[in-house]
């Protein structure tokens, strides 16, 4: 009698358990980190942050990709200075020489991003300045003759990249088109080029041992 006393006794609990079925997860310590809420692709950030979302869709400062090369180390001169343009000078193409197939996409990259204006030629005949009939393009200011020219085939890669990355003149910053690698290997396949055009590249200053910025020109953000 007392043994079934007990298993009814259990028994009850276990339905009473049972019929006692918890909704809530309860409190949940981090509850940013235990449930990730999903970003629309087009949901504005307005939206977001209205929601308390703090998200930019801008990767941590100071992180890099994997696989990919250091940011460039010199900071964008200030609007009227020259200062880290001539600095760029002594920033020296980090790539090893480029295999055959890493220059055929280097020369694809500059097919794609820099021919419009500079030529696949190199001699700044594109069709954006001058159309393959001989007319006049849309625009009309002639881009550099990268081989024709002795400033840009004597350009060290430094500057060269320096205005890739910032923008120089009438032409725009390519940094959100190009990854640092791909603006390193463009470059390296205009400097190729020039030779191979009997241009006489002179040597980055960053060769020598010795030469190296004076002064911290990291970005700091």
């Amino acid at each position: 009698m007392k043994k079934l006393s007990i298993i009814v006794v259990l028994v009850a609990l276990v339905a009473w358990s049972c019929g006692d079925t918890r909704r809530s997860p309860g409190k949940v310590y981090m509850p940013d980190m235990a449930y990730s809420r999903a970003i629309e692709t087009y949901t504005s950030l307005d939206t977001l942050h209205a929601q308390g979302i703090n998200y930019n869709a801008m990767p941590v400062p100071g992180t890099v990709k994997r696989g990919e090369l250091l940011p460039f180390p010199i900071a964008q001169d200030k609007q009227g200075e020259l200062v880290n343009y001539e600095l760029s000078k002594q920033v020296a193409n980090p790539l090893p020489k480029m295999s055959e197939t890493q220059s055929k996409e280097a020369e694809r990259l500059y097919l794609v991003n820099c021919g419009i204006c500079h030529g696949a030629g190199l001699d700044g005949k594109g069709v954006l300045h001058t159309r393959t009939d001989g007319s006049e393009g849309p625009y009309a200011a002639a881009p550099a003759n990268l081989v024709g020219n002795p400033t840009y085939v004597n350009m060290p890669a430094g500057q060269m990249f320096y205005s890739v990355t910032y923008g120089k003149g009438q032409m725009g910053s390519y940094a959100s088109q190009l990854s640092t690698t791909q603006r390193w290997m463009v470059i390296q396949y205009i400097k190729a080029k020039q030779a191979g055009a009997g241009g006489a590249a002179a040597p980055a200053a960053a060769d020598s041992a010795a030469a190296k910025p004076a002064v911290d020109t990291t970005a700091k953000k």
